[in-house]
């Protein structure tokens, strides 16, 4: 279960992070952002993207868009999402629980910078109901990732 890789993940660099599990789906931004009872914005939205050399992982805010000239003008590339399947042989995890945490390959991971509005945010944590809460800064160290500036 792609939870319990989080939670592996979690326990052996003994991060303190709570893993929250809902009766109901988080799979989405809305259904994660009602469940929480928090903005949509709030909840950090992590897309699994294909580029022509790598595959890489960008955590973005909830409500935010992918710019395609400004990604292109970041990786050279243009933003291409894996499909469900590919999602979830190469992270381990589920469309709609997709984290940078816990994965099966290892992955650039990018955070846009519009996660840098919030004290807080809430990355799924494996599954299509589970989910933590966590600084960006703490998101950043965590996972090694980069700031990036590819959304409108």
């Amino acid at each position: 279960m792609s939870v319990d890789n989080v939670r592996a993940f979690f326990s052996s660099n003994n991060l303190p992070y709570e893993i929250r599990e809902f009766d109901t789906s988080t799979e989405t931004v809305e259904l994660a952002a009602q469940a929480l009872g928090v903005e949509p914005a709030l909840i950090a939205k992590t897309m699994a993207l294909k580029l022509k050399d790598r595959n890489v992982l960008v955590v973005t805010k909830g409500v935010a868009r992918i710019d395609n000239k400004k990604f292109k003008q970041v990786f050279q590339v243009k933003a291409k999402m894996m499909s469900p399947e590919e999602v979830l042989e190469m992270t381990g995890h589920p469309v709609g629980g997709v984290c940078p945490f816990g994965l099966k390959q290892e992955f650039e991971i990018y955070l846009d910078k519009s996660l840098k509005l919030f004290e807080k945010v809430y990355p799924a944590a494996g599954s299509k109901n589970s989910c933590i809460e966590i600084t960006p800064q703490a998101l950043l160290e965590i996972t090694g990732a980069g700031w990036v500036d590819v959304c409108k």
